[in-house]
């Protein structure tokens, strides 16, 4: 299993990166990472339910790129390391109860990156941030 903290969930210096790269196209490209991501899961979940090895095969490559783009390095982990066990998994007709506890912890790490990526993409979250800033030094100027 990936260990992960909520302040250690996305690379910011890759994340910056990649907004600065897509400009205008980023918030369109965020939302269908959060899209397919949430297929993805939900197609993980289900093929573990069903114990398919190979279906877990295409969502979980699928999330770790797309996770990756982003910098969200600990999601792309979990997702990889779905992805090639499940692939090892095929080649040995085998089912995939060993990934049960990296499943398990698929969700809730998709949703702390989700709420971190959207919480340094909300202008409102930001304005609010920069209220929390420590005042001008200068603030009696004007007053009488």
């Amino acid at each position: 299993m990936v260990s992960f903290e909520k302040d250690n969930l996305v690379d910011w210096t890759e994340f910056n990166a990649v907004r600065e790269q897509l400009g205008a196209n980023f918030a369109r490209i965020l939302r269908y990472f959060r899209e397919d991501g949430v297929k993805s899961v939900e197609a993980i979940e289900q093929a573990m339910r069903q114990r398919e090895s190979a279906a877990l095969v295409v969502p979980a490559h699928t999330l770790k790129g797309e996770a990756l783009q982003f910098g969200a390095r600990p999601l792309s982990e979990i997702a990889e390391k779905i992805e090639m066990t499940a692939r090892h998994l095929v080649e040995i007709q085998q089912t995939p109860e060993e990934l049960v506890p990296d499943a398990a912890q698929l969700r809730p790490v998709f949703e702390a990156t989700m709420a971190s990526l959207e919480e340094a993409t909300n202008p409102l979250v930001q304005r609010r941030h920069a209220e929390e800033e420590p005042a001008v030094a200068n603030q009696k100027f004007g007053r009488l």
